[in-house]
């Protein structure tokens, strides 16, 4: 018999709880069903292409019972025991990544599927990881008409119901022009300037004439209809030129230039149109204008103390009619035109009623437009003056009639060049056979050329015949042209050069006079309501007659208000 210690007795107490313990666990074990299925780590295994569904898995059988220590070779063998292993979960990792792209353990990808239209991979050079071109841009709608501005009071903006809509204002391209306002369907534009400065001829006589300063006040108004159909403008432009004290001695009885220099003028006209369909307008104008003769003209009286004042009046009334690109148009005139009775300097007065006449004419037109931007026409003018007295203070006849033909086009080429030339002829009768008629070259027209954004070049000629009150002398046949070129340094600084020549044929006469004038001008724009103006100008005049020749020099520093 042997005697074990204490420590001994415990060791041997806790060996024979463990294998009554391990006998309990194999008859439980060999209680189970062999039938039933065991939950084993692969239900949760990973394929190589991914999870695979439990129900996809093989059935695995555990054994009926629990082997012993001889159990047959064809058994099943236990599972290896995990102790001393790192736990597994059954994730390993990049187990959730697919067959193709990025795999952080590396591991040898399929090439990748593209759909019709996607970016395709682009190298950097050999050896260099693929790197997937970016998407293209998608498209963005662009911002509304409203994005990024104030919201505006729905009765600024006309959205007030019962309200009319706001009407939309038109583009203006010149940032520093006359806003104006509406006055109903109206738009008024007006505008004064007043201007001052020196002439060293005022009175334009020969040899020159002492000099005076002098001023210049101008008023302006335009109203013009804002109507979808039909159209009425009004161009209102007057002026009233004064000078200083001028002796008696220096201008009156010596020359034809009066002691009294101050003139008005004024011209205005109405314009309307009526748009009886879309191919037939009714044309109509309403038209006045204030004269005097111009200074140093053959037609004044020595003696004068002041300038006659002259009105013309007139209407016309027509039609324009448009057979696709054919255009039919026709005008009748009326006109009037009568004189102040002259003012002598010792104050006596003499009539100009044998100035006086009336003019009936008519004009037609016929024009066809062979493309977009060229419009050939041709043009006949028929008029009959006849005056009030039918003998004037020559003794002459001076009633007479007339007109002129001319053929021209009017073109408009890519917007740089536009306007309107013409060539003909004119010519007149008289009822006096003493007074040859009257014939000549006709020339009219305008061009407006702009050679850039900054620079604008115009070109204006004229042709007019014009009443004469020299003995012998059937009238004056003048001819103008006018070239002008305008330039913004700024769009608030502009500078304008014009030059103007022509002649004033006196028929029945060996009269000739060539006249002449160069001006510089300078615009400051401080806005849309002030600018300032400085003119330098110089005019001249030759005749083949001696005594009649003058020249004379003008200096102007002006303001100028505009609405």
């Amino acid at each position: 018999m042997v005697i074990l210690g204490p420590a001994s007795g415990r060791r041997k107490r806790a060996e024979g709880l463990c294998a009554v313990s391990a006998c309990l666990l194999l008859a439980l074990l060999g209680a189970t069903d062999a039938a039933a299925q065991s939950l084993t780590p692969e239900l949760l295994s990973p394929e190589p292409g991914g999870f695979v569904a439990p129900q996809d898995l093989p059935l695995r059988r555990t054994a009926q019972a629990r082997p012993d220590l001889n159990a047959l070779p064809d058994a099943e063998p236990m599972a290896p025991s995990r102790i001393g292993k790192i736990p597994s979960y059954g994730i390993p990792a990049a187990a959730g990544a697919s067959d193709s792209g990025y795999d952080s353990l590396n591991r040898r990808r399929r090439a990748p599927r593209f759909y019709p239209g996607a970016p395709r991979p682009k190298r950097a050079g050999p050896g260099s990881p693929a790197v997937i071109a970016p998407p293209p841009p998608r498209r963005v709608a662009p911002p509304s008409a409203s994005a990024h501005r104030t919201p505006l009071a729905p009765s600024m903006a006309g959205t007030v119901i019962g309200q009319p809509p706001r009407r939309q204002l038109k583009v203006d391209n010149d940032p520093f022009g006359a806003v104006g306002d509406y006055a109903g369907s109206f738009l008024v534009k007006s505008a004064v300037e007043t201007s001052g400065g020196y002439d060293s001829n005022p009175g334009r006589v020969s040899g020159g004439s002492k000099g005076s300063s002098f001023y210049v006040v101008a008023p302006e108004l335009m109203v013009t209809s804002d109507w979808e159909r039909h159209a009425l403008v009004a161009d209102l432009r007057g002026s009233y030129t004064g000078y200083g004290s001028t002796r008696p001695d220096d201008a009156g009885s010596a020359s034809s230039a009066p002691a009294n220099l101050d003139r008005p003028s004024f011209d205005g006209h109405v314009d309307g149109r009526l748009d009886v369909s879309r191919d037939t307008r009714l044309l109509g104008q309403l038209r006045m204008r204030l004269f005097t003769d111009n200074p140093g003209s053959p037609n004044l009286d020595f003696g004068l103390a002041k300038y006659p004042l002259a009105l013309n009046t007139g209407a016309s009334a027509g039609f324009d009619q448009n057979f696709n690109r054919l255009q039919v148009s026709g005008v009748g005139t009326l006109d009037r035109t009568t004189y102040q009775q002259s003012v002598l300097t010792d104050g006596s007065t003499e009539p100009n009623n044998d100035r006086n006449f009336n003019q009936y004419g008519g004009v037609a037109r016929v024009s066809y437009e062979l493309m977009p931007g060229l419009k050939p026409f041709g043009e006949v003018e028929y008029d009959s003056r006849v005056h009030d007295q039918a003998v004037d203070r020559g003794g002459y006849q001076r009633d007479s009639t007339g007109g002129y033909v001319k053929a021209g086009t009017s073109f408009e080429f890519t917007r740089l060049l536009t306007g309107e030339m013409s060539i003909g002829y004119t010519a007149r009768s008289y009822t006096d056979p003493r007074l040859e008629k009257l014939t000549g070259l006709l020339t009219s027209g305008s061009l407006i050329w702009a050679a850039t954004p900054l620079t604008t070049a115009k070109f204006i000629t004229n042709t007019s015949v014009d009443e004469s009150t020299l003995p012998g002398v059937s009238g004056v046949l003048t001819r103008s042209y006018t070239a002008e070129v305008d330039h913004d340094f700024r769009r608030w600084l502009t500078a304008i050069g014009k030059f103007t020549y022509g002649s004033q044929d006196y028929q029945g006469s060996s009269r000739l006079d060539h006249f002449g004038a160069v001006a510089g001008n300078l615009v400051y724009k401080l806005n849309r309501s002030f600018q300032l103006k400085a003119e330098l100008r110089r005019e001249w005049l030759d005749s083949n007659l001696p005594g009649n020749s003058y020249s004379a020099n003008v200096v102007m520093l002006g303001v100028r208000l505009q609405n």
